[in-house]
């Protein structure tokens, strides 16, 4: 019952990010292999930390609000890499690497702050199952990307039709 869930699950998934993706003008490859990887990462996740249909239904909307924090900070972390170093003032590299410095705070206080949202929904095994969990799946992902034998673009789970 529990992999039938799990299959129903990503199944539902794939079609809602596939109707999302054509729908979008533009949206293109680049949107449909995106909607593919997240597809598998949460296809991932559910099989490795053995969530219940009941716990799917909690844990998805705080995951996903979490991530889209997480995602955000990323962004402005990348942006302040993206500078030339030789092209700034001694003042600006001191406030590029303090705010650097600050987002990597703000981040780790993200990841405290959701510890204790995802142990009201999933138990703290399931909480500690899932940082290495999304570790993993970015390792395959990448392996797979890099793979030569042309499975590039396949996330875990995913066959490579690109």
């Amino acid at each position: 019952m529990n992999n039938l869930f799990r299959n129903l699950l990503a199944l539902l998934l794939l079609l809602s990010v596939a109707g999302f993706a054509q729908a979008q003008p533009g949206g293109g490859k680049r949107q449909q292999r995106l909607g593919r990887i997240e597809n598998a990462k949460i296809a991932y996740l559910t099989d490795k930390l053995s969530l219940t249909q009941d716990q799917a239904q909690r844990f998805w909307p705080v995951y996903n609000e979490f991530s889209d924090k997480r995602r955000d900070l990323n962004r402005r972390q990348r942006l302040l890499r993206t500078e030339n170093p030789e092209s700034l003032t001694d003042q600006q590299l001191r406030d590029n690497l303090n705010q650097m410095l600050a987002n990597r705070q703000t981040e780790l206080n993200l990841e405290k702050e959701y510890l204790e949202k995802f142990q009201k929904v999933i138990s703290l095994r399931q909480v500690a199952q899932l940082f290495i969990a999304e570790r993993e799946f970015t390792k395959v992902l990448l392996q797979r990307l890099n793979d030569p034998r042309g499975a590039a673009g396949a996330a875990p789970g995913m066959q490579a039709d690109d």
